[in-house]
């Protein structure tokens, strides 16, 4: 019952940066936490960076220092601000919700976006 739709990736420079946004619609007042993974190629999913409704945030140690993670006033979007980009940063970016229901949790996804670093 939510959506989340990604925007924002692209192709830049290594050093560069890249701001990704997540705009989650439907039963948002269940989300108890957002967070983005990202796939590279041939690769499994992994964990970029997280946030919890209390502001609490959670980021992969490959990128501790370089992205920022942020919810907006009604945190029903998130942003990922992503600098100092590596070719290795190269990847399919997923936005993701959890959501509480009864005794529940789910998780939602996006449709991706891709991130591209050149070297």
């Amino acid at each position: 019952q939510v959506q989340l739709v990604e925007s924002g990736g692209g192709l830049v420079q290594a050093g560069g940066s890249l701001r990704l946004s997540c705009a989650a619609s439907g039963s948002i007042g269940n989300i108890v936490a957002m967070g983005w993974y990202r796939q590279a190629l041939g690769k499994q999913r992994e964990l970029v960076a997280a946030i919890s409704n209390g502001g609490s945030t959670s980021y992969a140690d490959s990128v501790k220092g370089r992205f920022t993670i942020d919810r907006d006033n009604a945190k029903n979007t998130v942003q990922l601000q992503m600098n100092s980009l590596k070719p290795e940063d190269t990847a399919v970016y997923y936005c993701n919700a959890v959501r509480l229901q009864g005794y529940g949790r789910y998780n939602s996804w996006g449709q991706g976006t891709q991130v591209t670093v050149a070297s």
